[in-house]
């Protein structure tokens, strides 16, 4: 069976299970995002920490990918083809790219390894420095040269996790970044899992059937640079991804009970310190004559407004009319009012209970 076959077999057989569960927690999340549209907010501190770090270490990788193909290749450099004779080449490297018209320690070491054309496909798949220094390399084992440049491949993926770890740690980031923790770990698995896949599966005989020097492809650089693209742009996404989140944008959280409790418990004291802010007022103005005085001149002039809004043939003529239409009840009104005022307490106190129960 073909990787292919496989993978629509896996695909076939997970996806009637997993996508009516993602649609459905998106749809939860998503619904209540919208019916908590007021609740935006800033972004935490601590989001703020972890948005500096995801970006730090996004412009690290990007300033790296600018750099993917700047090591030495001597068969590029010279201009030769994968068919160039050895010592063709070797005499073109002193005389090309060597100021002082000698070959280097390396160049020793890479003679032997580049005498064959398998050699030289090896070097244009693992760069210089694997090919010339793995002391237990052959080109009849060639996936020995992968487990010599393991620790090159899989470093910027481990500074990588390092960097998702401190931005979605608890410490750092608080409940907002750490509940994507595993999904930054299962983010920072799959970029790995696919560049040891790409590595795995290339050809790296493929070079040896190109007969022109500006046709060979370069698969080390060209792993470099994705490898430094796709983290750095991953980073980027998550770290929107976590700004959206953590502001209220975009899957919101519902509160739990202790959150929920905290919150009634700040609106009622809010609510007790302005009664009781209402009624220092009334004893300071009750107290002073001057200010009683001001205060009933004040209430007497609103009645009389009252009185004489009441008082105009077109509001009375108003008034009858609506009452004769039904579209005024003042005694449920003044029901209502009473209503709300005596349950204004009592409800908060039942919404507690509940919450605690």
């Amino acid at each position: 069976m073909s990787d292919f076959q496989t993978l629509k077999t896996v695909l076939f057989t997970l996806a009637p299970i997993g996508i009516p569960y993602l649609i459905s927690t998106y749809r939860t999340y998503a619904s209540y995002s919208r019916t908590h549209a007021s609740a935006r907010r800033p972004a935490p501190h601590g989001i703020n920490i972890a948005l500096n770090i995801l970006f730090l270490a996004s412009i690290l990788f990007l300033l790296k990918s600018l750099y993917a193909f700047s090591y030495e290749n001597v068969i590029l450099d010279t201009n030769s083809r994968i068919q160039t004779p050895s010592s063709v080449l070797w005499e073109r490297v002193a005389n090309t790219i060597r100021p002082e018209k000698t070959l280097t320690a390396m160049d020793e070491k890479l003679r032997d390894r580049l005498a064959s054309t398998e050699g030289r496909c090896l070097y244009l798949m693992y760069g210089g420095d694997t090919v010339g220094n793995c002391p237990f390399c052959s080109s009849d084992e060639p996936r020995s040269f992968f487990y010599y440049a393991a620790p090159e491949i899989f470093l910027p993926h481990l500074f990588n996790f390092v960097a998702l770890g401190l931005a979605t740690s608890n410490a750092v980031a608080g409940r907002e970044g750490s509940r994507f923790r595993t999904l930054t770990t299962v983010m920072g698995v799959l970029m790995a899992l696919v560049e040891v896949t790409a590595w795995w599966r290339y050809d790296w005989k493929a070079n040896g059937r190109v007969t022109r020097a500006g046709d060979l492809f370069l698969f080390y650089g060209w792993m470099k640079l994705g490898r430094s693209l796709g983290i750095a742009v991953t980073n980027m996404g998550f770290a929107a991804f976590l700004w959206l989140t953590a502001t209220n944008r975009f899957l919101v959280v519902p509160l739990g009970a202790e959150e929920r409790i905290d919150g009634v418990l700040r609106q009622l004291e809010a609510a007790r310190g302005k009664m009781g802010a209402v009624g220092i007022i009334g004893n300071v103005t009750a107290r002073n004559e001057g200010l009683r005085k001001k205060s009933e001149e004040i209430f007497a002039q609103d009645d009389r407004s009252w009185k004489e809004v009441m008082a105009d043939e077109e509001v009375k003529k108003s008034i009858a009319k609506a009452k004769a239409q039904g579209r005024f009840d003042f005694e449920r009104m003044e029901r209502e009012a009473d209503r709300y005022a005596e349950n204004l307490i009592s409800s908060a106190s039942l919404e507690l209970n509940s919450l605690k129960s």
